[in-house]
C-alpha cells in the first residue's frame, strides 16, 4: 500500500478517534496529521493490520496532547496563584511604604558585607541558622552573632521599625 493509499483509506478513522479523545477540532487535526507523519516515516513492512496500528499511534498522540494540556493547566494555575495581584493600597500608604523601604535599603547597604550576607540569607532567603552556617562556612554561633549585630546596627539607625520590617517578611 502506498503512502497516499494509506492516508486516503484511514484518514477518517484516525481523525474520528482524535476528535473523540481531544474534543477540539484543531487539536484533533494536529494529532491526526502527526499520526500520519509518524506512520509514513515508520517501517511498515512488519505491520500486518494497518488500521489497529495506525489507531494505536493516534491514541498515543492524543494521550500526549492531553497530558501536555493537563500539565500546562497546572502550570498556569500555579503561576496565577504565585503571581496573583495584591490588594490595592492607598496612594499615601504606598508612598509611606516605599519611603520606608528605601530608607531601610539604604541602611542595609551600609552594613558590613559579612553581616549583610547573614541577614540576607536569614530574612530574604529564609534559611535556618544551620543552613546559613553551612552556606557561609561559619559556626552557628557566628551566624547568631552576625544576625544580632546586624539587627542592632539597623535598630540604632532606624529604631524598632527594622524589627517589624524583617519579621513581617518584607524584602530589604
Amino acid at each position: 500500500m502506498t503512502d497516499r493509499e494509506l492516508f486516503e483509506t484511514y484518514k477518517h478513522d484516525v481523525y474520528r478517534l482524535c476528535y473523540c479523545m481531544l474534543q477540539h477540532r484543531a487539536d484533533a487535526e494536529d494529532a491526526c496529521q502527526e499520526t500520519f507523519v509518524r506512520a509514513l516515516l515508520a517501517d511498515r513492512r512488519g505491520v500486518e493490520r494497518l488500521k489497529p496500528w495506525l489507531l494505536s499511534i493516534a491514541a498515543n498522540r492524543c494521550k500526549s496532547v492531553l497530558a501536555r494540556k493537563r500539565a500546562g493547566a497546572y502550570k498556569e494555575l500555579a503561576a496565577f496563584l504565585l503571581h496573583r495581584p495584591k490588594p490595592a493600597e492607598g496612594a499615601d500608604a504606598a508612598a509611606e511604604r516605599k519611603e520606608r523601604a528605601d530608607e531601610l535599603a539604604a541602611l542595609y547597604g551600609k552594613l558590613p558585607v559579612k553581616i549583610r550576607s547573614a541577614i540576607t540569607l536569614r530574612y530574604v532567603n529564609e534559611l535556618s541558622l544551620a543552613e546559613i552556617g553551612e552556606t557561609l562556612d561559619i559556626p552557628v554561633g557566628t551566624v547568631k552573632s552576625r544576625l544580632n549585630k546586624g539587627l542592632e546596627l539597623l535598630r540604632r539607625r532606624m529604631g524598632d521599625q527594622a524589627d517589624r520590617w524583617l519579621e513581617g517578611g518584607h524584602a530589604i
